[in-house]
């Protein structure tokens, strides 16, 4: 036997998983196809939103508070600065789909929020020009999470806790025994007690058919702009934000590096054949509609792409995750199909996936994210 626990990919969610097992037990091993934080994954672009409000399952609350706690202690541990905690706005027709639906759910969770009139916003956020029915809610707990730093941070605080890291070691297979969960890297195996699969979209290769079949790997792509005047977009005064004016949507995060501003049109994850075959370059169709959408939301953005880039992610017919064993008796924990929303909460489902991989403690309140949901009798 080679250790406890295995986790597989050390991306959005394994890194997070990987540290908190190391806190746990002193026999965990992290497998990374690359090396940690590498570019061609779902961590790459920089920085992640963070938000306590959101719209739709409230059942993901208590995870976003545990997260929020754990990225404090993660920077703590490791003495990064990961989570830039600027606010956050959700902005939107007052009567649209977007707004309602986020308060219904904000006032559901009792989550800290404060509604702004379009008038208050153009006060307080001068830089959104403002449809003439938008109104925004602003959420104090909000932020920009750096992804790279915190997973090469939570990497890291692994290893100082006796992890053993395993870079440049994809896994090929992954074989359930009576003896515990085998894995192979082209001539070389491994037999742990228990594994964690947390590829992203790398992951359907190691799952049964039922899985694969409610799964899509897609492509999710990112732009940046330049300021007109950098101050004016400076954490210190632009918030993370999420807007849905009209038939125009749109995320992005303040200028980090206090030169470019995020700011990528919203859901339009779209499917991709082969993880490791994303086309990095924008359509010509991407570019006119990011820029339009640029053009009318921000005008102190020159409207003009200077960097952008795209990612692949595993998303899941029901846009919810999986996480947890494949069956009652199963060794193999999932923890991927995170669909594109998965980083503001990486720290809290790592410390789920962690304790019940090594069978520490179960958690209840989490049957929308069990792959059990998509087994037929």
């Amino acid at each position: 036997m080679d250790g406890k626990l295995a986790v597989i990919g050390l991306g959005s969610i394994g890194s997070m998983a990987l540290w908190q097992a190391s806190r746990l037990s002193d026999s965990v091993t992290g497998f990374e196809a690359h090396a940690p934080a590498h570019g061609r994954s779902a961590v790459g672009g920089d920085t992640r939103l963070f938000r306590m409000l959101y719209r739709g399952v409230p059942d993901f609350y208590p995870i976003l508070k545990r997260s929020r706690d754990l990225w404090a202690e993660l920077e703590a541990e490791t003495g990064q600065s990961i989570l830039t905690r600027c606010g956050g706005l959700s902005i939107g027709t007052a009567d649209g789909p977007y707004i309602p639906a986020l308060l219904e759910t904000t006032r559901a969770n009792g989550a800290e929020h404060e509604i702004l009139s379009r008038e208050e916003m153009a006060e307080r956020y001068p830089q959104h020009n403002l449809r003439p029915d938008d109104i925004a809610v602003y959420d104090p707990n909000g932020g920009a999470l750096r992804t790279d730093r915190a997973v090469t941070a939570a990497v890291a605080a692994a290893e100082a806790n006796g992890a053993t890291v395993h870079s440049n070691t994809p896994i090929d297979s992954i074989t359930e025994t009576a003896d515990g969960v085998v894995i192979t890297s082209g001539d070389k195996s491994w037999t742990f007690e228990n594994v964690i699969i947390a590829s992203g979209g790398w992951s359907q290769r190691l799952m049964p058919d039922y899985l694969k079949a409610a799964t899509q790997t897609k492509r999710c792509f990112l732009s940046w702009f330049v300021a007109r005047d950098a101050a004016d977009f400076s954490p210190e005064k632009f918030p993370i934000f999420i807007r849905i004016s009209g038939d125009r949507s749109m995320y992005g995060a303040p200028a980090v590096d206090g030169a470019t501003v995020k700011a990528t049109l919203d859901g339009r994850g779209a499917p991709t054949p082969q993880a490791d075959s994303v086309a990095r370059d924008l359509t010509p169709a991407e570019i006119s509609e990011t820029m339009d959408t640029v053009t009318e939301f921000f005008p102190g953005l020159f409207p003009n792409i200077v960097r952008s880039d795209a990612f692949p992610d595993l998303f899941t017919s029901d846009g919810k995750p999986l996480l947890g064993h494949l069956n009652d008796q199963s060794k193999i924990y999932l923890a991927t199909g995170f669909s594109g929303g998965g980083f503001k909460m990486a720290t809290g489902y790592g410390e789920i996936a962690a304790n019940e991989a090594l069978g520490k403690r179960t958690f209840d309140g989490l049957a929308f994210v069990r792959p059990e949901r998509f087994k037929t009798s």
